[in-house]
């Protein structure tokens, strides 16, 4: 799926019941160009400052379920707001943006919008939020929950050491042990060795 810039009304299909008008107040008062792409494996959405005399412009993947693209999109109006008050002088991911990002998704869970589980998960990161919800595994374990059904896709914490695994790129793993926060897995064709997140999805091969 190539990026779309999706017309306001469009927006309501990627974002939970409830939240479009909140979401677009922020859009509409910011100028926000929002963009609506394809899968990427290394983010899961974007903000670039405006410049130039362009808008502001957010970029989030269109194959997240409903609760974990509304989540993008606050992490990413977060770094809006953030820019707005102290434009480059603070780091990207420092206190400022870490109490602006923690106010926004505080107001949405007030709202009651998520569900119990996902609050739940919010709630522990609202304190210290990580700079990509992929680095919060308890949350990415519960918005996970919510995906359609993938045949065949596992997550690298539910194979047993020494199991293969090929990833979306086609490299084939063998899973090694655990160290620390992440997974030691070789690269068969390689012999290289790669650290893997407990909730990265691979699909499972037959030894």
């Amino acid at each position: 799926m190539a990026a779309t810039e999706h017309p306001m009304q469009a927006l309501a299909a990627f974002i939970p019941d409830g939240t479009f008008d909140l979401v677009v107040d922020y859009l509409h008062k910011y100028q926000v160009h929002l963009t609506v792409t394809r899968a990427r494996k290394s983010v899961l959405g974007d903000y670039r400052n405006a410049v130039h005399g362009k808008n502001h412009r957010i970029s989030v993947n269109s194959n997240l379920n409903k609760y974990a693209f509304l989540i993008t999109l606050l992490h990413e109006l977060a770094h809006l707001l953030t820019y707005e008050q102290y434009k480059h002088k603070v780091a990207a991911h420092g206190k400022e943006w870490k109490t602006i990002y923690s106010s926004l998704l505080a107001d949405f869970i007030l709202k009651d919008i998520f569900p119990h589980d996902i609050t739940l998960a919010l709630k522990k990161s609202l304190h210290n939020p990580a700079a990509s919800s992929c680095a919060e595994e308890d949350l990415m374990r519960v918005l996970r929950k919510y995906d359609p059904h993938k045949d065949g896709i596992t997550l690298i914490e539910d194979l047993s050491e020494g199991d293969l695994f090929k990833t979306n790129d086609g490299r084939i793993f063998r899973r090694g042990d655990k160290l620390r926060k992440r997974y030691r897995c070789e690269e068969l064709k390689t012999g290289l060795i790669y650290l893997f997140s407990p909730v990265y999805e691979v699909v499972k091969l037959k030894a």
